[in-house]
């Protein structure tokens, strides 16, 4: 944990820094404020009122020393833990945004939601407790047994002799609930998964009338969790009573040998200042180990949290820019020399001896069973994957001797699943080009098909799109991602199943746009529909991660069983749905 705190605090460190020095110099100050008590109560007689006032004046004075450190604290303790939760969520994220998919695969969504969310928080905690009370409890523990020391060492040693015996039965209380905290913060990602899911898929449940399904799963994952910390509750809730009962038991056995020594006059030396002060010093010892312990809850608790933020920290992105990467696609001929890929060290290869030339503004259809890996082979050309082995070349050049950057600009993908971001259309828009002029985009808009339910919507291109689309339908949705995708004026655009919501008709409008306005521009159109890739310039054919076949429309129906088989299915259910 303190790697990471060290990493992550940066611009903040003088701050943390400042308020450690300040809670040192409070914990001095009250340490000090019972001692000169004593004085006042022992040293000085009723009737002079000047050593009175004096001592007025000096416990004045270091009370509004102390309360000004204290407040000190507070203000720069709240700079340095908020920068650090700050600056942890930045690293996290933009950690995050270096992975590639093979990285993203490792860890899940809502995994990665509670790292940045609640784990950041409880290391965010456990830093205050930090630099506030580890540095202020043990000040405070070491100067009131050195002042109780001055009043009376013997008593003292019975304060001393309970510090090894709080540290033992801290040692064995993190111990028990470690494990406990680290089984409970994995079912937090089990919970929250549970959460995402059911959001994101309300409409189905809904329409499956799932609701009390979904409400047992959810009071499942929070009954474990609630499982979990009731436990660890348990075990902590023996901290406070055990560590109360031995601080109380020595401060009564120092009342008594303090109360002995005033009745008897003899053994120990302690006056009546003395004892009011050992009880004052007592308490704060008292606090200051309660304190203590309560730092050490924390932090057992945020170790766990602390691991899983330094597993995102510590993943190193699988894809990396080369030391000199090439700026620039030269065209959009794609090429697969002997490609194979798997997902995994021990997994079985997804594609395998995968050989395709395609040219420059070629427009290539490819069509196949799901679980052909047709997805997976249009991704390794925008290296969202590398090869296992083989090499694919984008313009003449190898894709890892690109910038990545450079090569995702040149290489647009729809991917299967679109997602729009909240804003309104013209800022999705600019997704694909920050700096696209107004014409720009409804030009974009025009070729996708989108000009013309957009210009029905009462704001037009500046209709705000709700999270995730939800206010408009998923052939509409599959446009504006369209039009993004062609505001980047790719050299290669990839459609991964990107029209299967729009009509035959629109469809083919698409496409007729493509032919027409982007002719150096290598397209690639992955469907389902025979009908979507049917004039394409060749049509390649996938099963089982391999190229079972490769041709125009019309020379598959006659060489290739797996396609004729499709189109014919597919025509028969065309000619049912007419009748």
């Amino acid at each position: 944990m303190l790697r990471i705190i060290r990493h992550s605090l940066r611009e903040y460190k003088k701050p943390a820094i400042m308020t450690m020095i300040l809670v040192i110099f409070e914990g001095i100050l009250e340490c000090m404020i019972p001692f000169t008590i004593a004085s006042l109560i022992t040293g000085v007689r009723a009737a002079d009122m000047s050593q009175i006032q004096r001592y007025g004046i000096i416990l004045i004075v270091l009370a509004v020393c102390s309360l000004l450190t204290g407040a000190g604290g507070g203000i720069t303790s709240a700079d340095a833990v908020t920068g650090l939760s700050r600056n942890l969520r930045k690293d996290m994220f933009e950690r995050i945004q270096a992975f590639s998919f093979e990285n993203i695969d490792k860890f899940s969504t809502p995994s990665i939601v509670t790292r940045l969310t609640t784990d950041v928080m409880n290391v965010q905690q456990s830093f205050m407790m930090i630099i506030r009370m580890v540095m202020r409890a043990p000040v405070m523990i070491i100067f009131a047994t050195i002042m109780s020391f001055r009043i009376s060492k013997e008593i003292s040693m019975l304060f001393l002799g309970l510090i090894p015996f709080v540290a033992i039965l801290l040692f064995v209380i993190v111990r028990l609930v470690m494990p406990v905290f680290r089984r409970a913060f994995h079912k937090y990602d089990d919970l929250n998964a549970s959460v995402e899911e059911n959001v994101e898929g309300i409409r189905v449940v809904k329409a499956y009338v799932h609701e009390d399904l979904e409400t047992d799963k959810f009071e499942r994952a929070s009954g474990n969790l609630s499982k979990d910390f009731t436990k660890a509750e348990r075990i902590l809730a023996w901290n406070a009573p055990l560590l109360q009962l031995c601080i109380y038991s020595v401060i009564t056995v120092a009342l008594y040998l303090g109360a002995q020594t005033i009745i008897d006059s003899q053994g120990i030396k302690l006056n009546v200042g003395g004892i009011s002060s050992i009880v004052v010093y007592g308490m704060q010892i008292l606090m200051s180990l309660n304190i203590l312990s309560m730092v050490f809850t924390m932090i057992s608790m945020s170790m766990e949290s602390a691991e899983r933020i330094e597993e995102i920290l510590d993943e190193e992105p699988r894809i990396k820019n080369p030391e000199n990467p090439v700026y620039e696609v030269k065209d959009g001929s794609i090429d697969f020399d002997d490609v194979y890929f798997s997902y995994g060290p021990n997994s079985a290869d997804v594609l395998k001896d995968i050989d395709l030339h395609i040219d420059e503004g070629e427009t290539i259809g490819i069509v196949g069973g799901t679980g052909s890996s047709k997805t997976t082979l249009i991704s390794l050309i925008s290296r969202l994957y590398d090869v296992t082995m083989g090499r694919v070349r984008v313009g003449g050049r190898d894709v890892r001797d690109y910038d990545i950057d450079t090569l995702r600009s040149a290489v647009a993908v729809v991917l299967q699943k679109n997602v729009l971001f909240s804003g309104t259309i013209k800022e999705n828009m600019r997704w694909g080009d920050k700096d696209a002029t107004d014409e720009e985009i409804v030009e974009a808009c025009k070729l996708a098909q989108a000009d013309e339910f957009i210009s029905t919507f009462p704001k037009g291109y500046d209709t705000y799109i709700e999270q995730g689309g939800t206010n408009v339908s998923g052939g509409q949705k599959q446009r504006l991602c369209i039009a993004r995708a062609l505001l980047k004026k790719p050299k290669v655009l990839i459609l991964d199943d990107s029209t299967s919501a729009v009509d035959t008709y629109t469809d083919a409008l698409i496409r007729k746009a493509f032919r027409e306005s982007l002719p150096k521009t290598t397209k690639i159109i992955i469907a389902q529909r025979i009908s979507s890739v049917q004039d394409c310039d060749r049509i390649i054919v996938m099963h089982k991660g391999a190229v079972n076949g490769i041709g125009k429309h019309e020379e598959l129906l006659k060489t290739n069983d797996i396609y004729r088989e499709v189109y014919e299915s597919q025509q028969r259910k065309a000619v049912e749905e007419n009748e």
